[in-house]
């Protein structure tokens, strides 16, 4: 029997009725311009900050829905260097955030030039400089081999599997893609929907040993960039998938053992879609906050030390506050931290949380809630834990 997609005989001739999400794709069109023409509003560097809050996000969102979590510090670190931007408390970055960073900014910075199987090669290297995933060598920077069996998606315990989806044969694979990567240069159609039926396809090859979740999403996004009209990315699909995470399993694996007809998945990715540009608004409250904060405190008398550690608040600090942490990060001694500390609650700058415990801790007056880039970054439930197999 034929299971999957990419075994029917007219694969991968896609159908769907598009009476089923024109209201959808009206509504995540209009979102698309009218954040578009917020963002034009702003000024240069309100625009940076919101790229650079977005991508960061992206990189790490995309990340944890394959079970890695990356330091914010030198993710943002990372793709600050790489625009060329200066942030306050700028860190090393370790070769595997280097490597997605690099693929991300490449993918939606360089949006509109071509794609082909060597430039899809260079960010499986990147994401993957060890040629490794975990203990085990992969081929990196090539279309996968099968050596150890066919690559599947299965879940359960030993001797239990369930086989939610297995790929193409790789001795397939590079025709695949040369036909995928065709499509992707040539085919004429709206780039939002054409952005669903990539993102599908290529997982459905899933022409990698491993990385190809990610691979996956930087296509998207590089479509969504055309699409936009910009490099400049606003909104992190990564992030809401990250959040839907388990309808995102459930849609593309009944996709996948479906027919042809992919109407109901690019209902689905349009709904996502829609949720993503929606939550922008907690990304640009917080840099309009930060940047009326410093117009407030412009003749504020502070010193730098309270500077350093004010603008890592306002970037989304990781964690509590307390005046130990304060002067590790500042590099003083606890008694000058009490002392910043003290001078900006009189200042009316910081207060205490509210919510007691063994430490003080503190935050920024006025400070708006929302998505934090930094929140929980090493607690997240696993997806391997999901999806024992799936690369």
């Amino acid at each position: 029997m034929k299971a999957f997609i990419h075994q029917k005989d007219n694969w991968p001739e896609f159908t769907w009725n598009s009476n089923d999400f024109l209201d959808l794709l009206s509504e995540a069109r209009n979102l698309q311009g009218r954040l578009i023409g917020k963002m034009e509003t702003l000024g240069f560097d309100l625009r940076n900050e919101a790229l650079l809050d977005t991508l960061t996000l992206d990189v790490l969102k995309s990340s944890e829905i394959e079970g890695e979590f990356f330091n914010p510090d030198q993710v943002r670190s990372s793709i600050a260097r790489r625009l060329g931007m200066e942030i306050a408390g700028a860190v090393d970055s370790d070769r595997s955030v280097e490597g997605i960073v690099e693929m991300i900014l490449d993918a939606t910075q360089k949006c509109f030039e071509p794609l082909t199987a060597d430039r899809l090669f260079d960010w499986h290297a990147a994401l993957l400089p060890t040629g490794r995933s975990g203990m085990y060598k992969i081929t990196v920077a090539d279309w996968r081999k099968d050596t150890t069996g066919p690559m599947q998606v299965v879940s359960g315990a030993m001797g239990k599997e369930k086989v939610h989806f297995q790929a193409p044969n790789s001795d397939l694979v590079e025709n695949e893609m040369t036909r995928f990567i065709n499509w992707f240069n040539n085919y004429k159609t709206d780039l939002v929907i054409k952005a669903a039926i990539a993102d599908l396809w290529f997982v459905t090859i899933h022409p990698f040993e491993d990385g190809n979740g990610r691979i996956t999403r930087a296509l998207t996004d590089m479509l969504l960039a055309q699409a936009d009209k910009s490099n400049q990315r606003f909104y992190s699909m990564s992030a809401q998938i990250r959040l839907e995470r388990k309808q995102y399993y459930e849609i593309l694996e009944n996709t996948q053992k479906g027919n042809l007809d992919i109407t109901a998945w690019i209902v689905w990715f349009l709904n996502c879609l829609i949720n993503a540009l929606k939550s922008t608004d907690s990304i640009l409250k917080k840099v309009l906050f930060k940047a009326d904060f410093w117009q407030k405190h412009i003749d504020t008398p502070i010193n730098d030390r309270q500077r350093k550690l004010l603008n890592f608040l306002l970037d989304g600090f990781d964690g509590k506050l307390t005046s130990s942490k304060w002067a590790k990060i500042a590099k003083c001694s606890k008694d000058s931290a009490v002392r910043d500390i003290n001078d900006l609650i009189e200042k009316a700058i910081l207060q205490k949380e509210p919510a007691g415990g063994r430490s003080t801790n503190y935050e920024l007056i006025g400070m708006p809630a929302g998505n934090n880039i930094s929140e929980t970054w090493s607690n997240h439930t696993s997806k391997r834990e999901y999806f024992k197999s799936r690369k």
